[in-house]
């Protein structure tokens, strides 16, 4: 259904800082704006998925795995 778009990398570093995020709200309950800390389901998900819905909108790709093949027939 959905092409990857998100490479490992971009993968793991999205991971780590949806997971630091969402750490963050239980480390700092109290905080007023602590609600934001949930922001890090986002680009959990998206490591998850390995799909970016931003990424498609402007047809960038940082999956490996599309290098070198024809984008034309895409």
């Amino acid at each position: 259904m959905f092409k990857t778009n998100v490479g490992l990398v971009d993968r793991i570093v999205r991971a780590v800082v949806g997971l630091a995020l969402i750490v963050g709200y239980f480390i700092w309950p109290d905080l007023s704006y602590s609600w934001a800390f949930w922001i890090g389901l986002v680009p959990l998900a998206t490591a998850i998925a390995g799909w970016c819905p931003i990424y498609r909108v402007f047809g960038w790709s940082t999956d490996d795995s599309d290098k070198g093949r024809d984008k034309a027939h895409a």
